[in-house]
């Protein structure tokens, strides 16, 4: 019987089994951010054992909220750089060189297929892109992993989704997650993860596929998963050239060991054919409420903002900025977007795609996940709705009292131009 891709990474990282089912896995990268790092960090000096595994493989970013904004996100900024300091963790990113850490982490090369990775991010397993298992862990078990480098799993059944067809004009990987998720539900893939194969991802671009990745967890996934194949060798040519003796073809070929197998045995097996889905978007308070775009059109917004880990890469910027290009915010809207890194910034900003937003009447706001989840810039009022490129759409998510609909940049860009919910394809015609 073949393997997948998971029971291949598992294979190679257990260390142990001290119970039935129960696999100790040793980790390839810890990452840590400000929100739930320090509380690890304060337990470990409390029982004396502040040290970290590798202060190679462990790697930190303040991005939930900055600039701090109070006493307390101070403090907690302080915790997680004071203990960088400390361990001479070399990859940590403050203000200034900081992003939403689900971007900056791929885009500074430390995520390669077959690696195990854990965070205290439920968001992490935006890394599964690149064929590796990545996961969001609780606080417990990211000291672990800070201490020793190992973290213990329920090893993981895997759901194959396989994507078909030809999607239509207007409709990105975002749509697409989100009908996944709408068939699934928030507890289809609850102790699984989530393997996307078929045609469509073998297109998409690395962005698209952490789009989709990213979301995983929104359906109860304990990770989502991509073959790595041509398209992540390009993406991290500039870190594994040498490696491979500059030669591609020996990256893809080595990659090629992180594919499941023809025979490999799935929890269950789905096929999507995405040529007749239209754009889409969240309603309600969960994420696989989801209904068609083009029956919203009656849902008055406040707010657009594009962003966060899902929906903030250069890619995506472009995207909304293609639909909203010489088109003002609707009166009364406000529109906020912030690119995901300040690498992303500077390319926005080098192809005009800020001053296209600036000129629709947007703020541009530095890297940060804050309005993501009610912290910061870009916190709805009680009764106020968002248009949104975020991830998660509970009740309080983004604000005590506020709505947000989860959608693409492009249906995000459109609904803001129009004041309502609105197709994008309306405004694409």
């Amino acid at each position: 019987m073949g393997k997948t891709i998971t029971e291949k990474i598992f294979q190679k990282h257990v260390v142990d089994e001290p119970f039935r089912g129960t696999k100790i896995v040793s980790l390839d990268v810890v990452l840590c951010h400000e929100i739930t790092t320090p509380i690890a960090i304060a337990d470990l000096v409390w029982r004396k054992k502040d040290r970290v595994f590798d202060s190679s493989k462990v790697k930190a970013v303040i991005d939930h909220v900055t600039p701090s904004k109070d006493s307390k996100t101070a403090m907690q900024a302080r915790i997680l750089r004071d203990w960088a300091h400390r361990h001479k963790i070399k990859d940590f990113f403050d203000v200034g060189c900081n992003g939403v850490c689900h971007a900056i982490f791929p885009e500074k090369g430390f995520i390669r297929p077959g690696y195990t990775v854990i965070m205290g991010d439920s968001h992490t397993c935006t890394h599964g892109a690149f064929g590796a298992f990545a996961a969001g862990v609780g606080t417990t078990d990211l000291e672990v992993g800070i201490l020793k480098g190992v973290c213990s799993f329920r090893e993981p059944k895997t759901i194959r989704i396989d994507i078909t067809g030809k999607p239509q004009k207007g409709v990105f990987a975002k749509d697409i997650i989100l009908e996944i998720i709408r068939q699934l539900t928030v507890n289809g893939a609850t102790d699984h993860v989530i393997e996307f194969g078929g045609p469509v991802v073998d297109s998409m671009s690395m962005e698209e596929r952490m789009t989709l990745c990213n979301m995983a967890i929104e359906a109860g996934g304990t990770s989502g998963v991509c073959m790595p194949d041509s398209v992540t060798v390009d993406y991290l040519w500039p870190f594994i050239s040498e490696e491979y003796g500059n030669d591609k073809a020996a990256a893809i070929a080595a990659f090629r060991q992180w594919h499941s197998d023809d025979d490999a045995r799935y929890a269950s097996r789905h096929t999507i054919d995405v040529s007749a889905l239209e754009p889409v978007a969240t309603v309600g308070y969960k994420p696989d409420q989801v209904k068609k775009l083009s029956e919203l059109s009656e849902t008055k917004i406040d707010q657009v903002y594009i962003g966060s880990c899902t929906n903030g890469r250069l890619s995506d910027l472009r995207e909304a900025a293609s639909v909203m290009k010489g088109k003002p915010l609707a009166p009364g809207v406000r529109g906020i977007v912030s690119p995901a890194t300040p690498e992303i910034f500077k390319a926005a900003m080098k192809e005009g795609i800020l001053q296209t937003f600036m000129e629709s009447g947007y703020c541009v706001t530095n890297p940060t996940c804050g309005a993501c989840l009610g912290m910061s810039t870009g916190v709805l009022a009680e009764g106020e709705v968002c248009a949104s490129t975020t991830n998660r759409n509970f009740n309080g998510r983004m604000g005590k009292g506020g709505m947000v609909h989860l959608m693409s940049p492009a249906s995000a860009a459109a609904s803001g131009i129009t004041g309502h919910l609105t197709d994008p394809r309306e405004i694409l015609k």
